[in-house]
């Protein structure tokens, strides 16, 4: 058993968005390998697209008026579970015109 965070990605199967949720779950896994125990998908209902780390929601679709895009989730995950982790290119901010 790890003592590192897990990460829980809830969503709708009325929607049908396994496939995203799968997907980001990837994206979370191969960029927090050293820092998450997991990643856990929770099948839901109701429109429901949910992100948390240990009972802490991180990301909410319906809070929020959209998904997230996947570097904003990696930012809230990282600000959560390894605040000092660089994300490389996530990280940079757009460069003004």
């Amino acid at each position: 058993m790890t003592d590192l965070p897990c990460i829980e990605i809830e969503y709708c199967t009325q929607c049908r968005w396994l496939l995203r949720a799968a997907w980001m779950a990837q994206e979370l896994l191969t960029t927090f390998e050293a820092e998450i125990g997991g990643v856990t998908l929770v099948p839901g209902t109701g429109g429901v697209f949910e992100v948390r780390s240990a009972d802490k929601l991180l990301w909410s679709r319906k809070a929020e008026g959209r998904f997230p895009d996947i570097k904003e989730l990696k930012q809230r995950v990282r600000d959560e579970i390894a605040p000092e982790k660089p994300l490389g290119h996530s990280d940079r901010k757009p460069e003004a015109d």
